[in-house]
């Protein structure tokens, strides 16, 4: 891997190659995808081709305050180039239900890269040459895109229509449009009304004069082939008021701007500072970062890491509180495009977002927006979209919410977060000792902790459909207990730290009794590994699965050193992949080799074999905790998930693979704990030389 420092975005490049075959068959541009967001939790995304395939394929997708959540407002934008002699082509394609995929665009596509995050594209039209940008400013429901005439025998007119919806992200593509809209103009200010409820959609154009023709069309039978692929609807309407033209020379550019902002908003800043002071934030994110991250292998992982940590815009509540503290609120996004903020995924990410990145103030922003939701002794499983209140079903997230605050402890050495949440812990530590929702408690008879409760998925192995709870894991799991070990060591180091010695001793008991009972009760002499559940339903499950590996790579492993070299080796040996760890060992009778079809089919497959990224942390932390002399052998695990960011979501980490080769990447394309622990894994396995290198060249840079 190169050792090149970059702390500047412009020469953060990710270019995307086209083969030949790719332009012949151009459908195959449309599996490689790109995502801009805004750090409210809205975003844009579409595919590298320009057609939409999937519901979350838009140019605007505003986060709003609650009940709304992110309704898609502009769908798409239509582009068109007059050339000299009155010929026309597209820049844009699209795909209508029963007729053929449009790429004309791609036709004339002859580069696509990412430049510090963002998408540019670069059409030539019959020698015609004409850049493309995309960027949301921070903060704000707003995009800009920018068309930049390079080069050509004269002028061009760019005609671009906006295309409309007022539809819930998440809802299927064929909701209905809005009655009635209402166009308005004034001073070349135009504001389309798609319902009383929601903010208007104020477009314009700048950096050049344009003109607007009144021409409302509605777009009909839109084919979106990835929600037919995954059994969902997929043909759908959309509404345009009317397009734009813009006559452009050589080397002149125009701006389009579609948002729901305020017009005073809008148009503070012209977007060339705007996209400067954007791209000057970026470079502060990579200037900040762990100098072993800013090197040519990860740096733009840094920034992928920024588009998860978001203000919980549609949570009003949550911002007066923290503001009310002299705090921001914050969150994280579990994945783009469907997650909201998890509690698990969040505690889970936490130390390779923002800790790894150099933002602690962020970090300390998150654990106290989740300290503040408490309830019963746990922290939210997720906030619905667009609900002020989170759903508590969890057994784990709480658990990982110690664990984050402990590494948040040990990398700032800010220890006064921790005094002012004890109390809370404790409550916590008492509500699963005493009981509390969902049948999640202690057994006082062995210590461990079990959990249950008929029609819930409490792990994060959590896929349900309908009634049927995939992998149900009733009683007590390997993991649960695991952290639930983990949290009681952690609480009692902070309770001695703080002088409470008594309470300390009590909380080391019960560690002790949940130590001795895990060893004697998880270890599978015959199977070589650990049980995955006990006590369940059915019994004892010996089933291989990953979930063992957080025996062992937890700040406090509750499994007895002895067995941890056979663990490695079994979940070496059956589960590792190049992306990740394999959900169930490949021999089990339910191993899945590959997630695809319809819902049912999906979470069918989705813990049953499927690889998930995120688990290369705990992997790494295990094969440190086995091999302590040589941190930096692991870096072997982490390098197969480079090729990968030129795929699925350029510049990402998708969520989940296909469990054999050729490793598919599924699910969501990008994913916080895939990226965190990716992050994280990789400053814990860099040599002391590399460290060494890096800080040298990120001084030099400062």
């Amino acid at each position: 891997m190169g050792a090149t420092i970059l702390t500047d975005p412009v020469s953060l490049l990710r270019p995307v190659a086209f083969s030949k075959q790719e332009l012949e068959n151009p459908g195959e541009l449309l599996s490689r995808e790109w995502l801009v967001t805004n750090g409210l939790g809205g975003y844009a995304a579409g595919t590298v081709g320009g057609v939409l395939t999937r519901r979350y394929h838009a140019l605007l997708i505003a986060a709003l305050p609650a009940p709304l959540g992110r309704i898609v407002m502009l769908n798409q934008l239509g582009e068109r180039v007059r050339l000299p002699g009155n010929r026309v082509q597209w820049l844009s394609g699209e795909e209508r239900m029963g007729g053929a995929l449009s790429m004309e665009g791609v036709n004339h596509l002859t580069e696509f890269h990412l430049e510090g995050g963002l998408p540019v594209w670069t059409f030539d039209v019959h020698g015609f040459v004409v850049e493309k940008r995309l960027f949301l400013p921070r903060f704000q429901n707003t995009v800009h895109v920018t068309y930049h005439y390079l080069s050509g025998d004269g002028p061009i007119r760019l005609g671009l229509r906006p295309v409309l919806t007022a539809r819930p992200h998440e809802a299927p593509v064929d909701h209905p449009l809005p009655v009635t809209p209402e166009l308005l103009a004034r001073e070349g200010q135009l504001e389309v009304h798609l319902g009383t409820e929601l903010p208007p959609v104020r477009l314009k154009v700048q950096d050049a004069k344009g003109a607007f023709t009144v021409d409302a069309i509605t777009v009909q039978d839109l084919y979106y082939r990835g929600e037919h692929s995954r059994g969902y609807q997929a043909q759908g309407d959309a509404w345009s008021p009317g397009y734009f033209r813009i006559d452009l020379h050589p080397d002149e550019r125009v701006t389009f701007v579609a948002s729901t902002e305020s017009w005073e908003r809008i148009t503070a800043l012209p977007t060339s500072e705007a996209r400067d002071a954007e791209l000057e934030r970026r470079k502060r994110l990579l200037v900040a970062a762990d100098p072993v991250l800013t090197d040519t292998a990860t740096a733009e992982l840094i920034l992928a890491a920024d588009q998860f940590i978001i203000q919980p815009a549609g949570r009003l509540e949550d911002a007066a509180r923290a503001e009310a503290a002299g705090q921001e609120a914050r969150t994280v996004i579990a994945g783009y495009h469907w997650f909201t903020d998890w509690g698990r995924d969040t505690m889970i990410s936490l130390e390779g977002l923002t800790l790894a990145t150099g933002r602690a103030s962020e970090a300390r922003y998150i654990l106290s927006t989740f300290a503040s939701h408490f309830r019963d002794g746990l922290i939210p499983n997720m906030f619905p979209e667009g609900d002020k209140e989170g759903l508590y079903h969890t057994a784990d997230a709480t658990l990982w919410f110690f664990h984050a605050l402990h590494r948040y402890d040990e990398t700032t050495g800010d220890q006064m977060l921790v005094t002012q949440l004890l109390d809370v812990l404790d409550a916590s530590i008492e509500h699963h000792l005493n009981g509390t929702r969902f049948n999640i408690g202690v057994d006082r008879s062995d210590g461990l902790l079990t959990q249950g409760a008929e029609g819930y998925q409490l792990t994060w192995m959590d896929a349900k459909m309908g009634d049927w709870v995939v992998t149900p894991r009733r009683g007590k799991a390997v993991e649960i207990n695991a952290l639930w070990y983990n949290a009681l060591r952690l609480t009692a180091g902070w309770h001695r730290r703080a002088g409470n010695t008594s309470r300390a001793a009590v909380l080391e008991a019960a560690a002790a009794q949940a130590y001795e009972s895990f060893n004697r009760r998880f270890w599978s002499a015959s199977a070589g590994h650990l049980f995955d559940v006990i006590d369940g339903p059915d019994g004892d499950d010996a089933a291989c699965r990953p979930n063992q590996v957080l025996a062992m790579s937890l700040a406090h492993p509750v499994l007895d050193p002895q067995h941890w070299a056979a663990v490695l080796k079994v979940v070496t040996d059956r589960l590792l992949t190049p992306v990740g760890l394999r959900s169930l060992d490949p021999r089990h009778p339910d191993f899945k080799e590959t997630y695809h079809g319809d819902l049912r089919t999906r979470d069918g497959a989705y813990h049953q074999g499927t690889v998930w990224a995120w688990l290369i942390g705990p992997f790494v932390d295990a094969w440190v905790r086995v091999h302590p002399d040589y941190p930096a052998g692991a870096r072997q695990f982490l390098t197969g998930f480079i090729p990968h960011l030129s795929e699925a979501c350029i510049g990402s980490v998708s969520e989940i693979f296909d469990a054999v080769p050729p490793f598919t990447p599924r699910g969501c394309v990008a994913q916080a704990w895939s990226v965190a622990e990716l992050l994280r894994s990789w400053v814990k396995t860099s040599t002391p030389r590399q460290r060494q290198e890096a800080e040298r060249q990120h001084a030099s840079v400062e």
